[in-house]
């Protein structure tokens, strides 16, 4: 017998709210998070402030210097202080690591094997999914970058309120399902609208949680723009054909995307043949550094 469950809607009620706080904890804003989107924000931001706050953080320190020297970024030299990483990155970026490491924290408490799986996936999913969006019109990369990384970010809420929800998506993968199936037939909500909420109390765009929202609904690519937006669709649209692509070159099963909804991301975009082998050498290129 399933329990009750929160559907997709165009607008989450009261109630559905109500429903999912009262089943999942939702972390408030980190104080870091709040005041690196508030600087951020301002029509001219200072990026001294925003480089100070990050070196005073030996994590945060090094996540900016890591991604300084990602394939996302790398120049012709190794950076290897914080202001330098600060000057190569730029404001968004910087946010970028800060939302990171504010996710990073939120997985405290988790096993340590279910935490490294999951943050090397993460965060090589938002790599990808920037390098794709470089190579598409009117879609910022940061905006991917942002929305990979936090897509599934009520994945570890749900595993700390559900002890059996690692057990229930392991046994839906096993029958070749989705892992949202198993969600939608087990638990009162979903990862999805979990993430949602997530990022709305943090502060993140409003494009951002609604593309969460609706990124396992399987009409996501035919929703009226009143419902979800097309730039939400387009971040969608991203991070399915990043993370298709990511399971085909890592010799993963696809529990996420599965080929129809990566068939109409890339209708979306109108990726096909040498665009989509040209995507897919890039990626393999960035698998192949960090290996090394």
């Amino acid at each position: 017998m399933t329990k009750p469950r929160v559907d997709f809607t165009p607008d989450l009620s009261y109630a559905d709210v109500e429903k999912v706080l009262q089943s999942v904890d939702i972390p408030a804003c980190p104080a870091m998070l709040a005041e690196v989107l508030g600087e951020a924000q301002k029509d001219t931001p200072d990026v001294r402030k925003l480089a100070k706050h990050i070196a005073n953080d030996l994590g945060l320190s090094a996540a900016t210097l890591k991604l300084a020297n990602s394939a996302l970024f790398r120049g012709s030299s190794k950076v290897s202080t914080v202001p330098k990483a600060v000057d190569r990155l730029g404001v968004q970026n910087l946010v970028c690591v800060v939302v990171g490491a504010a996710l990073w924290n939120n997985l405290a408490g988790l096993p340590s094997g279910f935490i490294d799986r999951f943050w090397v996936r993460t965060s090589t999913l938002a790599m990808f999914a920037s390098l794709v969006a470089r190579r598409q019109y009117g879609v910022s990369p940061d905006a991917a970058y942002t929305y990979a990384m936090f897509h599934d970010a009520g994945i570890p809420l749900m595993m700390k309120r559900f002890p059996e929800y690692a057990q229930v998506v392991a046994q839906c993968q096993k029958l070749g399902q989705l892992a949202a199936t198993a969600e939608a037939d087990y638990f009162p909500c979903s990862h999805a609208i979990v993430g949602s909420l997530l990022t709305r109390n943090w502060g993140l765009p409003p494009s951002v949680g609604e593309a969460i929202r609706f990124h396992h609904d399987p009409d996501v690519y035919d929703l009226p723009d009143s419902t979800l937006p097309g730039h939400s669709v387009s971040l969608i649209a991203i991070v399915h054909i990043a993370e298709h692509l990511m399971s085909d070159l890592t010799g993963e099963d696809d529990q996420e995307v599965g080929p129809a909804l990566f068939t109409k991301a890339m209708a979306h975009f109108g990726i096909a043949g040498e665009d989509l082998d040209h995507l897919r050498e890039i990626l393999a290129g960035v698998i192949d550094d960090l290996k090394h």
